[in-house]
């Protein structure tokens, strides 16, 4: 036996893969065609809704149910009740609770051969639980065309057959202008939905709207006179503004440039509140103890006020002429002001860069040290000193070589006798050799 096994295991392994190969393309297959499994698939929540007309609806055919356009579940059975069709809606279970007590169905095709589906406002009440039932006042069929123009008398028939007529002669061929115009249409259409979406939203709003409209039609149905002197009012003020149209119209050519100053003043003015708003936070604590100062000040202010009123004021009486005379001289210094900062910035940059050291702070012995160009100045200041200094080791002055006769040094000492010893001439004068008679 175990020999057969090993002979066939290829041919037995093949079969077994063929087997599982199988069983996953049914399992894909049937869980495409909407059958549930019930060990690994929750069982779906059954509704119930009543339609006054169930045509088309045939269950077992996948046609859905959906909510804002997403599929939330499918259509079951489908029996008469009381002279209504019941229809069993199959939701899933992850939608429980969306559909609720108040909400409203509307059966409608897919396609012109209809393939219907059932659109479900879920509604605000209270959550339905399974069994429940949408009563058929919440429901609405689908309205075939033969029911539209049943409804329609002969003449309305005629125009409705020419109307339709003309706009297919007049689209002809002209299926591409008709696509431009839906597209150009488009963002119409979205905003459109938006506002929808929005007013179904507000029904308490709208229904409140249209109360407090009715009330006050009534209440304005009893003054007429009142809203006669309200319209003879307005008409006066309109024909004033019609006389001053041409103000009106400076005004508003003018109204553009005062909005983006008004704009750029407020932008100003929001920088400043956030700054104001930290800066008067921090000056809480100084104005709470601002009265305390002032109070403190008092014995101050009593000792001043006797000096500012004797000799202070008469100083500044007499200073105004003064004060007026320097008047010129401040204004020309005013505007010297930015010259003489200029140049003041200037100076300074240079004394800054001739300050510079970038590696002064470092130790001297340090080989790579960067001087300043103060330090060099410095140090051509001392080597000059050395090198053209006037003194030596024999004295304040360097010995000098002067050459002349014995007669013109001793016209010199008779001029100024000084010189003599200045210029040290007495051992010269005194020397029979040299000077001799």
């Amino acid at each position: 036996m175990s020999l057969m096994l090993r002979r066939n295991l290829r041919a037995l392994l093949l079969v077994f893969a063929m087997f599982a190969l199988g069983m996953g393309i049914a399992a894909y297959i049937l869980s495409n065609q909407r059958l549930r499994f019930p060990l690994l698939e929750q069982a779906p929540i059954k509704l119930s809704m009543e339609l006054a007309n169930a045509q088309a609806v045939a269950p077992g055919q996948g046609q859905t149910v959906r909510v804002s356009g997403v599929q939330i579940g499918e259509i079951g059975n489908v029996e008469l009740r009381d002279g209504y069709a019941v229809v069993e809606l199959l939701i899933q279970p992850e939608y429980d609770g969306v559909i609720r007590d108040d909400a409203t169905a509307l059966l409608r095709p897919k396609t012109p051969l209809k393939d219907m589906f059932l659109e479900v406002d879920p509604g605000r009440g209270d959550a339905m639980r399974e069994g429940d039932v949408v009563p058929v006042e919440n429901t609405l069929p689908d309205v075939n065309p033969d029911e539209f123009l049943a409804m329609l008398d002969a003449d309305t028939r005629d125009y409705v057959k020419l109307l339709v007529n003309g706009a297919g002669r007049g689209l002809d061929g002209r299926g591409r202008d008709l696509r431009e115009v839906f597209r150009l249409f488009e963002p119409t259409h979205r905003d459109l939905a938006r506002v929808s979406s929005a007013v179904a939203t507000r029904r308490t709003e709208l229904r409140r709207l249209v109360t407090s409209l009715d009330r006050l039609s009534g209440e304005l149905g009893g003054k007429e006179d009142e809203l006669a002197g309200l319209v003879d009012s307005a008409a006066t003020v309109f024909r004033s503004y019609a006389a001053e149209d041409r103000n009106i119209s400076r005004a508003v050519r003018e109204l553009p440039a005062a909005l983006r100053q008004t704009t750029a003043t407020l932008g100003d003015v929001e920088r400043l509140a956030e700054v104001l708003g930290p800066a008067t936070e921090n000056l809480r604590p100084a104005v709470r103890a601002l009265g305390r100062s002032q109070v403190a000040l008092r014995p101050f202010a009593r000792e001043a006020a006797p000096l500012l009123e004797d000799p202070i004021r008469p100083l500044v009486r007499r200073a105004r002429p003064v004060v007026r005379d320097l008047r010129p001289a401040a204004q020309h210094l005013a505007s010297a002001t930015p010259d003489l900062r200029r140049t003041f910035t200037t100076v300074n940059r240079f004394f800054n860069m001739a300050a510079y050291n970038p590696r002064g702070r470092e130790d001297p012995t340090v080989p790579g040290r960067e001087e300043g160009y103060l330090f060099w100045l410095a140090w051509v200041a001392h080597q000059s000193a050395n090198i053209f200094s006037t003194a030596d080791a024999h004295g304040p002055f360097r010995p000098s070589l002067v050459s002349g006769s014995c007669q013109f040094f001793r016209s010199i000492v008779a001029q100024d006798p000084e010189m003599e010893f200045l210029m040290n001439l007495t051992p010269l004068l005194t020397n029979p050799e040299l000077c001799g008679e």
